[in-house]
């Protein structure tokens, strides 16, 4: 009598197998639960912003930047907002227009532009909400480098897994892309957790 392959049958190993595939489906569910959570979070204080102030979330967060420095030039700005300049300094066209902002030389260098809110963007900055963009690169800024090399390989995956990875990045409900054109690669000095890391930046 041939016997069946007992070692594929065998009820521990079929159990063993129905448990992973449980834990494999409940892990996905976790992970499309949290992005469904980020999407969401994004999406309410993008349209929250919008209410209050009549600013895309990337002009609002610009104009909260500016004010806890209260002069800034353009490249610390980018800096501080993880956004190529190109992308900044359009930002930047639309709040002068609306008047919110001022370009102001300095008196030493002419050559030397800082930003400054006007009367009209500091009032603005009083009853504006908190912006998720401040709260997501504070909320980084604070993680050790191991965490952030994990974020960075987890969301890699995901974005290979959608095909996206030759997207330029767009900002969330705003027309500013970071960056479009060839690729450029810069980089700046961050301190993390008490330790300076040299910070490379891939723009588009």
């Amino acid at each position: 009598m041939v016997r069946m392959h007992d070692e594929f049958y065998h009820p521990y190993r079929i159990g063993v197998k129905v448990g992973n595939m449980a834990r494999k489906s409940a892990l996905v569910s976790d992970i499309i639960d949290n992005i469904r959570r980020i999407f969401q979070v994004i999406n309410e204080q993008s349209k929250r912003a919008k209410r209050k102030t009549g600013l895309t979330g990337p002009q609002l967060w610009a104009i909260k930047t500016i004010a806890a420095s209260s002069s800034v030039r353009v490249s610390d700005l980018a800096l501080r907002m993880y956004l190529h300049p190109a992308t900044v300094v359009g930002i930047l066209n639309r709040l002068e227009l609306q008047g919110l902002i001022k370009r102001v030389r300095t008196a030493g260098d002419r050559r030397v532009v800082h930003v400054e809110l006007t009367d009209e963007g500091n009032a603005l900055v009083t009853k504006a909400p908190q912006v998720h963009q401040d709260l997501l690169v504070s909320g980084l800024e604070d993680l050790t480098l191991m965490k952030l090399k994990e974020i960075v390989a987890g969301l890699d995956l995901l974005v290979n897994i959608l095909g996206a990875q030759e997207l330029p990045p767009r900002l969330v409900l705003s027309p500013e892309l970071n960056l479009p054109g060839k690729e450029e690669r810069t980089s700046h000095r961050k301190t993390l957790n008490g330790s300076e890391v040299v910070v490379q930046k891939r723009n588009f």
